[in-house]
């Protein structure tokens, strides 16, 4: 666990491995009493610890999945926090929810609780902190503007400029409409719960957008041409890291992003 100070936000970067380095990091950020994300469950002590640090009364989840629900059910046990996120995301976390055996090794499960909507606006020592629905990376998707503070809490919109990986029930279509309405906001820091970037956060996001648009229009063209989804990716040289492929049961894979746009396209 490593801690960073993002403007006067606290980030908490968090990994566990059973052997070796942790395969990917999950970062937790405190504003006063409120926190957003509660990362992986198999680091639920280090969490917990922060939390009651912290005196923790609220939590604001951008979307259900375990690495960013993880703790959601502890703390609000613990310390009677309220738990707030979309509509999506309370009905996903009122039971449980079935994950690969990846997931639960990298990050292990979240446990169901009840959870309220979040408001449009959240009042924070910062200023009013608006929550905005970005789905793509899930249908419940959520990111968290800090206005004042010129501060956006993407979840997992953002990642990285180029995508290497897409999950199979990712849209790449709607990520990009979600894309282009966080660009109408006014940011520079970027708190993304993988990889937060402290300056430039919307010139990432633009990055990402290009990307993103790119790769789509260049699926749909060989799409109309007649091209399958696999020859589709040979033509294009994308190349598969088969490892993360098969580590993952094909969950996760670079071919997912071509089905995905392929899907969102047949979809309009």
């Amino acid at each position: 666990m490593k801690t960073y100070d993002f403007k006067g936000i606290k980030g908490f970067k968090l990994g566990w491995s059973l052997l070796g380095p942790p395969l990917m990091t999950v970062y937790c950020y405190v504003i006063g009493d409120l926190m957003v994300d509660t990362a992986q469950s198999h680091m639920q002590k280090q969490v917990l610890s922060i939390a009651k640090a912290q005196k923790i009364k609220r939590i604001c989840l951008t979307h259900h999945h375990e690495d960013h629900s993880g703790n959601a059910a502890v703390i609000h046990k613990t310390l009677n926090a309220m738990v707030y996120g979309h509509a999506i995301t309370i009905k996903k976390m009122a039971v449980p929810f079935n994950i690969l055996p990846y997931q639960k090794y990298v990050w292990g499960k979240a446990m169901p609780l009840k959870m309220d909507e979040h408001p449009l606006e959240i009042d924070t020592n910062f200023g009013t902190m608006i929550s905005i629905h970005t789905p793509g990376h899930s249908k419940d998707h959520t990111a968290y503007f800090l206005k004042e503070k010129g501060v956006l809490f993407s979840g997992d919109l953002y990642l990285s400029d180029k995508i290497k990986f897409f999950r199979s029930d990712e849209d790449i279509g709607t990520q990009i409409v979600s894309l282009k309405k966080i660009l109408t906001l006014d940011f520079d820091t970027l708190l993304c719960c993988h990889y937060p970037k402290r300056e430039q956060g919307k010139k990432r996001i633009e990055a990402k957008l290009a990307f993103l648009e790119d790769l789509y229009g260049k699926i749909i063209r060989l799409w109309e041409k007649g091209f399958p989804e696999k020859q589709i990716f040979k033509a294009l040289d994308l190349k598969e890291d088969y490892f993360i492929k098969y580590f993952c049961f094909g969950n996760v894979s670079l071919l997912n992003g071509v089905r995905s746009a392929v899907r969102h396209y047949k979809s309009l």
